[in-house]
């Protein structure tokens, strides 16, 4: 980000069920990393795999943030409606030979250990049942993480072709969520830490485009009492719909932040407002704490 460049930050959820706790570390460290740098805070509903989609989700998700105070700049860009762009992509990248038709199935990806082995990249297959691969030229096996500094990653997976373009013709979430943050203009992706690995095939991507990479935040994730990651999979109940300071008190706790006493005589707007002036993102453990708070009550 040079100085002539206006933070940019956003939060872009996918709707496949409404926000639940670690959602919200989430959404709030994002939001008060753009407004701490008094930038632009962005949302997206990233809707582009309806089997994975809960109707009505999308529309829970917006009201949620608005109950716990995350108002956002500007329109909600939905990916939904992003396919011309996605398209022109993919082929910008078909035109420059950086990407192949694959036929290749799951099942013999996964006798290989899990990751492709280029099998496609030269037998020029044509589209009728296949995926699109990126040819990749530039693998990244390390980026820099502004909480947790340099980050490694498994050097198969950053060598990978990896998918751009599913079979089934849904468009892969690698290719949308960085054809998005360019157009969006987002300096900074302040996320949970669940994506770190696909950070490196992201950064590759735009290397590809030739587009300005954005800096990463990679946020520690809530987990259950038996250790997984709080997610809608493990049927994480979604956010109270009742006084939010509580919750809001949690996440600020979880991370790391100083939290005034007098928290209950504030209203939810003064109570952002400071966790706004008292941002600190360096005292964000890199870890979940040992025993994360998801009830009503504040820690």
């Amino acid at each position: 980000m040079t100085a002539s460049q206006p933070y940019t930050g956003r939060f872009a959820p996918s709707p496949s069920g409404e926000l639940h706790f670690g959602s919200l570390i989430a959404a709030l460290g994002s939001y008060l990393q753009a407004r701490a740098q008094r930038g632009t805070w962005l949302v997206r509903i990233e809707d582009i795999d309806p089997p994975r989609e809960v109707p009505g989700a999308a529309a829970t998700i917006l009201r949620q943030l608005e109950h716990y105070g995350l108002h956002w700049d500007g329109e909600v860009l939905w990916q939904s409606q992003r396919h011309d762009a996605y398209r022109e992509a993919l082929a910008w990248l078909r035109s420059h030979g950086k990407s192949y038709y694959c036929t290749c199935t799951r099942s013999r990806i996964q006798q290989l250990g899990g990751y492709y082995d280029g099998h496609c990249r030269t037998l020029g297959h044509g589209p009728e049942n296949a995926a699109v691969r990126l040819v990749q030229q530039q693998p990244v096996l390390s980026f820099q993480d502004e909480l947790r500094g340099e980050i490694r990653v498994n050097e198969a997976l950053a060598r990978e072709d990896f998918i751009i373009h599913r079979r089934d013709g849904l468009f892969a979430y690698n290719l949308a969520v960085v054809v998005d943050d360019h157009f969006q203009g987002v300096t900074e992706i302040v996320r949970g830490a669940d994506l770190i690995e696909p950070t490196v095939r992201q950064i590759a991507l735009y290397q590809q485009f030739g587009w300005p990479v954005p800096r990463y935040v990679h946020l520690p994730l809530a987990l259950t009492a038996d250790g997984n990651k709080l997610s809608k999979q493990n049927h994480a109940p979604g956010l109270p719909t009742g006084d939010p300071r509580p919750i809001i008190i949690n996440a600020l706790h979880f991370l790391n932040q100083r939290v005034t006493k007098e928290w209950q005589d504030l209203s939810l707007e003064d109570l952002l407002a400071r966790a706004v002036a008292h941002w600190r993102p360096e005292t964000i453990p890199d870890e979940a704490p040992v025993n994360p708070a998801f009830s009503n009550a504040p820690l």
